[in-house]
């Protein structure tokens, strides 16, 4: 399986199951397409990551001044990605089950 294919079918489900908006769709897609090019320098497959990589990865995005609200949708877009993979069958085991994100300011009203 490639980065490509499992995108592809991320969202098909996005669209079909989940019945997500074109903008929401395109989020979730855009913010796995940052985890598939930095994984792909690295040379990890998809289907190989582990939370360390992942940790990896979010620092990396935090260095390049992604702010904390950003990082947050990015790691929910992540999970919801892996939670897909699980329920294909592709992996048995969650890497970003203990993925923290960011802590958020709360804004005032």
């Amino acid at each position: 399986m490639s980065w490509e294919s499992s995108i592809l079918g991320f969202k098909s489900y996005l669209q079909v199951e989940r019945s997500l908006s074109v903008n929401s769709v395109d989020a979730y897609i855009r913010d796995v397409k940052k985890l598939a090019n930095f994984s792909k320098s690295k040379k990890i497959n998809e289907l190989d990551i582990s939370k360390s990589d992942l940790s990896v990865f979010v620092s990396t995005i935090s260095k390049e001044g992604i702010s904390a609200r950003s990082q947050s949708r990015i790691i929910s877009g992540i999970k919801a990605f892996y939670k897909y993979l699980i329920m294909e069958d592709y992996i048995k085991a969650d890497p970003t089950e203990l993925l923290e994100s960011p802590k958020i300011g709360l804004k005032l009203p």
